[in-house]
């Protein structure tokens, strides 16, 4: 582990075990200002998640030891780290790959080989969306029988712990935190997954259905409600 001394900046996590990729990419954020932890897989990356409590970490997807998927599961499974933004790094670029990074939790993800003045840029854009998610209430959310815990991420109906991907869950509070009102795809793109990310506008359609199935208990499902030509609205009102 490495970290450079400047204790007041905004502290990014670089997880990669190529030392070049590493070095260019901690230049390019001292130079903009933030604060540099470092590690080379992701077991050593995550300890240093939990012990320092980065503001973003930038990870590396294929790594030896512990790769960059995992690390993101691990981050996310645990409480202590589930809010902590991750923006993906690979050499994988179809859309599968990508996906799979986002379905798993990932914030962004930025295909090899990338400019470190596009990097800052996604950085800076997490970070934004970040601190404006943290300054959403945080109290209880809740309808009918459905109850979100923004702090524990913990879901509900009826007291029966429901279990979602990190994706559905941000669309869950989303839809929560602003009931009544359509969404188009698009909108709803930017919103959750945030307008730096470059995804094809039926993934919205794929998590609304694994949304609309973890919540069929009670019916909760007929919450999220099609509105044709237009998007999606989650309302009780028919």
């Amino acid at each position: 582990m490495r970290y450079n001394s400047q204790m007041s900046a905004e502290t990014i996590l670089i997880v990669e075990d190529e030392t070049d990729i590493q070095d260019m990419i901690a230049l390019s954020l001292e130079t903009a200002g933030y604060r540099v932890l470092r590690a080379n897989d992701g077991q050593e990356g995550f300890a240093l998640a939990i012990d320092q409590k980065p503001q973003l970490i930038v990870a590396d997807w294929m790594m030896p030891v512990v790769n960059g998927l995992e690390l993101l599961r691990r981050l996310r499974r645990d409480q202590r780290s589930a809010d902590i933004p991750v923006i993906m790094l690979s050499a994988k670029t179809d859309v599968d790959n990508k996906t799979q990074g986002l379905d798993s939790g990932a914030d962004d993800y930025l295909s090899k080989p990338f400019s470190p003045k596009e990097l800052v840029s996604r950085i800076k854009a997490v970070l934004r969306r970040s601190e404006s998610a943290s300054s959403i209430n945080t109290s209880i959310l809740k309808i009918r029988k459905l109850s979100l815990d923004p702090e524990t991420h913990q879901v509900s109906i009826n007291n029966q712990a429901i279990n979602l991907g990190p994706t559905e869950f941000k669309l869950l509070r989303f839809f929560l935190s602003h009931p009544d009102k359509v969404y188009s795809r698009e909108q709803l793109l930017d919103h959750v997954w945030g307008n730096t990310v470059y995804i094809d506008e039926r993934t919205v359609d794929v998590h609304i259905r694994r949304l609309r199935k973890a919540l069929s208990i009670d019916n909760h499902e007929e919450l999220i409600q099609t509105v044709r030509s237009a998007g999606y609205r989650f309302s009780e009102k028919m």
